[in-house]
């Protein structure tokens, strides 16, 4: 007998089935896609290049890849290379076993001969940020950028977050704004959550002065907050990106003379560990800090704190040498 072949999902199950993978394809922010898109496509490269079968990936071939790559990469940049396979390799219908000793004890062996911490982003504290506020002419697009940069160190937000402010999610009061934020790396279900920035004490550098300038000038009422505009002045409908804020804040620090090491490198993230790193230096206690940061861990928030700008927080500056 012919075997009974299955039915077609109807329609109604195909579009569930559909309506799955986009949920599937929206569980990881779009900036992570692309990390891992390159990241499959480096190791499929190193395989085709050794005569080796990249998929489906094998826990031996996965732990040569890491070898071969050792010293040359951070070990977060491997962990991540790690996910971006095992993510490849579950989609494709053959899970790959990241515990595996091939896998783990080869970046545990790496680690230890020659992990470091790996780079991590300059803190830009006051003293960058009045640097950079200064640069930043009264045409539209400096009081845009000074708007950019003074809110994201202020509401120490991520660029994910910065991007995605709309006008109608601002609330302004006596005291300053609360700007509602979407979906986020902590709040991935979407529930938002409510930041606070007060009025500053100068009137040159305040964020909240800024950005009412900034909406003010563009006749922005409603959609994006921060957009591109164009040579003659035009104000575009569209949101900036993520690479348009570190783009910004690299041309503003150039402007300014900011320069960051092999180390810690200037990027939007240091506007975030800036904030951190003052609030800190100024006495502001680890849940206050936590509770405007939206960070869960004591520790995570902690490892944001440069302790080269911390000065005579050190203990060896509070002995009165």
């Amino acid at each position: 007998m012919d075997a009974i072949k299955p039915k077609p999902p109807s329609a109604r199950v195909a579009m569930a089935m559909a309506k799955s993978q986009a949920y599937q394809d929206a569980a990881d922010a779009p900036s992570t896609l692309r990390a891992y898109a390159s990241d499959v496509k480096n190791f499929e490269a190193w395989c085709e290049r050794n005569s080796l079968t990249a998929f489906p990936a094998s826990a031996e071939v996965v732990g040569a890849y890491l070898a071969a790559a050792g010293e040359g990469y951070a070990m977060q940049t491997l962990r991540r290379r790690v996910a971006a396979i095992a993510r490849a390799s579950g989609v494709a219908g053959h899970p790959l076993d990241t515990k595996h000793p091939a896998i783990r004890e080869t970046l545990r062996g790496i680690g230890r001969t020659h992990g470091s911490r790996g780079r991590r982003s300059a803190a830009l504290t006051t003293t960058e940020m009045k640097a950079l506020s200064r640069v930043c002419d009264e045409s539209l697009t400096g009081d845009r950028d000074r708007a950019l940069l003074l809110v994201c160190f202020a509401g120490a937000l991520r660029r994910s977050e910065l991007v995605s402010l709309d006008a109608e999610k601002l609330t302004w009061f006596e005291d300053g704004v609360k700007l509602l934020l979407g979906k986020s790396k902590t709040d991935k279900e979407g529930k938002g959550t409510e930041v606070t920035i007060v009025w500053g004490r100068v009137e040159a550098t305040c964020p909240v002065r800024a950005l009412r300038l900034w909406l003010d000038k563009a006749q922005i009422k409603s959609g994006p907050v921060f957009r591109k505009v164009n040579k003659s002045g035009r104000v575009d409908v569209r949101r900036l990106s993520e690479d348009a804020v570190r783009q910004i804040l690299l041309r503003r620090a150039a402007e300014a003379g900011i320069k960051g090491t092999l180390v810690e490198p200037v990027s939007p993230h240091g506007l975030r560990a800036g904030f951190v790193t003052t609030a800190y230096r100024n006495g502001v206690s680890d849940e206050e800090i936590m509770g405007h940061t939206r960070h869960r861990s004591l520790a995570t928030m902690r490892s944001y704190v440069r302790r080269s700008k911390l000065k005579a927080a050190e203990p060896t500056g509070k002995l009165g040498l």
